[in-house]
């Protein structure tokens, strides 16, 4: 079955559907041996991890479309992915979607800002107009190869113009053909209410640690009305964390003998990389 086909299955069950983020194909493996039922391509985590830099527009098309089919092709779970605000005008949009959806991606995340964007809990953003979000919108629509992979329209609005404005765009967003809204950034549970009920759709709420929105327990988040919880950026937090323990522990000790509390074993490593059957192939062709 098409992950599109699968994606949309996940969304009609009851419940709220968990996204945790993955920055590298072995984030995705994790989240899928993990229990999880969708992948989150995070274009900031992607951006942090393999290029070392802050979600601030650095990174370009075709450098998070090779990420995202890593980590596509490393799980069978349906993948989310980011695609920023299109990385241009409508045109550039068009061309993005169509390389995305062709490579077997389930949902597209299309953002308003202006470039050059930067995360939706950094200061200082900027948004496009809603008439021009709602043509990015329309492009992106036509360009899809797979008609089953549904578009997440994001607007940043709340930032930089209030709550009024967003719902407004919101609401002309899922007009235009957005599959799925995903309000950023409101910044209190009542934002977050007004959101899921002034306009009738799927809702995404982001979980940001340390970012402009409460941090809500999931069960809550359901009962105010959001389908899809994201965790974009706590599985890269938490890696970058342990390495920083281990790095600092050999540091200190000169060695990592003792320190296999901080680090999976290598029979983990080999489990979630799938050594074993690369290993039975390697064997197949030798025979």
């Amino acid at each position: 079955m098409k992950k599109s086909i699968l994606l949309r299955n996940l969304l009609k069950q009851d419940g709220l559907l968990v996204a945790p983020g993955a920055s590298s194909a072995l984030l995705g493996k994790m989240v899928e041996i993990m229990g999880y039922k969708v992948v989150y391509a995070t274009g900031a985590g992607i951006a942090n991890m393999q290029f070392g830099v802050p979600d601030l527009g650095l990174v370009t098309m075709t450098e998070i479309l090779e990420t995202v089919k890593r980590i596509n092709d490393a799980t069978s779970l349906p993948v989310i992915a980011d695609i920023d605000n299109g990385y241009g005008n409508a045109l550039n949009v068009y061309r993005t979607v169509k390389e995305f959806s062709g490579a077997g991606i389930a949902a597209l995340q299309l953002e308003d800002q202006q470039l050059p964007k930067r995360c939706g809990h950094f200061n200082g953003k900027a948004i496009i107009s809603q008439e021009e979000m709602v043509a990015k919108i329309k492009a992106a629509k036509d360009a899809l190869q797979d008609p089953d992979v549904m578009l997440i329209a994001r607007t940043d609005a709340i930032a930089v113009n209030g709550l009024d404005d967003a719902l407004e765009r919101g609401a002309a967003y899922v007009e235009a053909g957005a599959d799925i809204l995903f309000v950023e950034a409101p910044t209190d549970i009542e934002q977050m209410r007004k959101i899921t009920g002034a306009i009738k759709t799927y809702h995404i709420a982001n979980m940001v640690e340390g970012g402009k929105t409460p941090i809500l327990p999931n069960r809550q988040m359901e009962e105010i009305g959001f389908k899809i919880a994201l965790y974009a950026n706590a599985p890269l937090k938490a890696a970058v964390k342990g390495a920083k323990d281990l790095l600092s522990h050999l540091q200190e000790h000169g060695t990592t003998a003792d320190c296999e509390h901080l680090m999976i074993s290598m029979k983990e490593r080999n489990e979630i990389t799938g050594f074993a059957a690369m290993d039975e192939l390697d064997k197949k062709y030798k025979s």
